[in-house]
């Protein structure tokens, strides 16, 4: 008996990696926001050994959740160090910011400037320079891709369309890119959180932007790589398939991926192990 138990143990730890990265919690101030913001950030094996600097991926969660559902739900820490382990992603920062909460109707979410709360001038002149700074990342667009689920996918690709300088990957699964068709509710009462950020992904449409792309717009977004995937029966599939025709009409090259699944983590998490490869075939180029 102890023979075979000894035989499992040792085929159990033969498939976990044998190297691993730690997850850390930590906060920042935000004097433009004038709040504190939390977040998750991952930091590969041998991060605090080291003075290595290290390509930095930003991971966007989704409407109604916060900065801990890539780790609670899609076991990103899991996926990642399985991922480094076998060399199919290289070790990397890993950045989890928080952008709203469960009650939809009385904390502000989404990525986007709205009235009293102007989260994407936060990401990009408080949270991306600070943290960068302090978890040793490469501060160049070849090192740096951004992805995310839903409402953090649309948050991507806009990120993407409007500071193309800045990243050399995106990766939008499920994405919620516009909204003219789906969430408004004229029943909501103007203050109510659900109806500002639903309206805010209107103002900030994805697919709108590449109808208006110019050439020279056009010519910025062929430096990104771009990966859409959605599962086959999410509501927002019609959404990412609009927005890969438009980028294939726009001759700007984009995978495209559309699996079985619909809008959960269990889509998520399989998404997750696709994602950070691509995000990290594409560094340095």
């Amino acid at each position: 008996m102890k023979r075979i138990l000894f035989v499992l143990l040792f085929a159990l730890m033969s498939v976990l990696p044998s190297r691993a990265g730690k997850m850390v919690t930590d906060s920042l101030r935000s004097e433009v926001l004038g709040a504190t913001i939390r977040y998750n950030v991952y930091l590969p094996d041998g991060f605090d050994e080291g003075r290595d600097r290290y390509p930095v991926i930003y991971l966007l969660h989704g409407l109604s959740d916060d900065y801990r559902a890539w780790q609670k739900k899609g076991l990103m820490k899991m996926v990642a160090d399985e991922l480094i382990a076998s060399g199919e992603c290289v070790p990397s920062v890993i950045i989890m910011p928080n952008a709203g909460g469960p009650d939809v109707h009385h904390t502000q979410n989404g990525y986007f400037n709205v009235e009293n709360w102007p989260y994407e001038e936060f990401f990009f002149t408080e949270l991306m320079p600070q943290l960068e700074l302090k978890y040793r990342c490469i501060r160049d667009k070849a090192h740096r891709a951004i992805m995310g689920l839903s409402m953090g996918g649309g948050g991507s690709v806009v990120y993407c369309q409007r500071h193309p300088e800045l990243f050399s990957s995106c990766f939008a699964m499920s994405a919620w890119l516009d909204n003219k068709h789906d969430m408004v509710r004229p029943a909501l009462e103007r203050s109510d959180k659900l109806r500002i950020v639903c309206q805010s992904v209107i103002d900030h449409s994805a697919l709108d932007f590449l109808d208006a792309a110019s050439e020279e717009t056009v010519r910025k977004l062929k430096t990104i790589k771009w990966f859409a995937d959605c599962g086959d029966d999410d509501r927002l599939l019609p959404l990412t398939l609009d927005f890969y025709q438009k980028m294939q009409q726009k001759g700007i090259p984009c995978e495209l991926r559309v699996r079985n699944g619909v809008h959960n983590w269990e889509y998520w998490h399989y998404s997750l192990r696709t994602a950070l490869p691509f995000a990290s075939r594409n560094f340095g180029k």
